[in-house]
């Protein structure tokens, strides 16, 4: 149980910091209206999430009590899915850019349902959920349910703690990537590394 939580909480630190929509959202917003306002965005897209556990933890769950073929199909179909996501990454661009002109200002409570829409709205995020999560059940023949709520938990948490790091630091962090390169190179090839690790550890047995 601890050596999967621990692999699946590096796996989600490592996907949290790297560039993505959320994160740099949750950047330009506390660069241009401060750390509250990063913060209320982080809570809304982090809200999201629960939902996302919801339908995957009663979903995978009921799959998983009716055939081990089909499970094993959908873990196969995750590491794919991960597979392309390492390669989308590498075909896309090692510079990190955000902007921070011209966003509107809104109030913390705002932020917040933003937040929240942008995650439910997105339909990548629950085929990421489906992708991510059974590869790091640790006992499939067990209480699955409790297992997906146990790693929606610990994904949260995770993310939430990330996503406000980079909200406290937000002009340490924008001017750091800003004036050095190299670092957009590093976190493309975290992300190719992340992707394709959680893929091969998927398909382990």
């Amino acid at each position: 149980m601890f050596e999967a939580l621990y692999l699946f909480v590096f796996a989600t630190l490592a996907l949290a910091i790297s560039p993505g929509p959320d994160n740099i959202y949750v950047l330009t917003q506390s660069l241009v209206h401060g750390t509250k306002s990063g913060i209320a965005t982080t809570a809304g897209l982090i809200s999201g999430c629960i939902v996302h556990t919801c339908l995957l933890a009663f979903g995978v769950s009921a799959v998983i009590t009716k055939s081990d073929t089909i499970f094993y199909g959908i873990k196969v179909a995750g590491a794919l899915y991960l597979f392309y996501l390492a390669y989308k990454v590498f075909k896309s661009p090692s510079a990190v850019s955000f902007e921070t002109d011209a966003i509107p200002k809104k109030s913390h409570w705002q932020l917040f349902k933003t937040g929240v829409v942008m995650n439910l709205l997105n339909p990548k995020v629950m085929i990421f959920f489906l992708a991510f999560f059974p590869g790091f059940l640790w006992d499939p023949d067990g209480n699955t349910v409790s297992q997906f709520f146990i790693l929606g938990a610990v994904f949260m948490l995770t993310s939430f703690l990330a996503f406000s790091a980079v909200a406290l630091l937000a002009g340490a962090i924008s001017s750091y990537l800003m004036k050095n390169n190299q670092v957009g190179i590093v976190l493309k090839w975290l992300q190719i590394v992340v992707f394709v690790g959680i893929a091969v550890y998927i398909l382990l047995p």
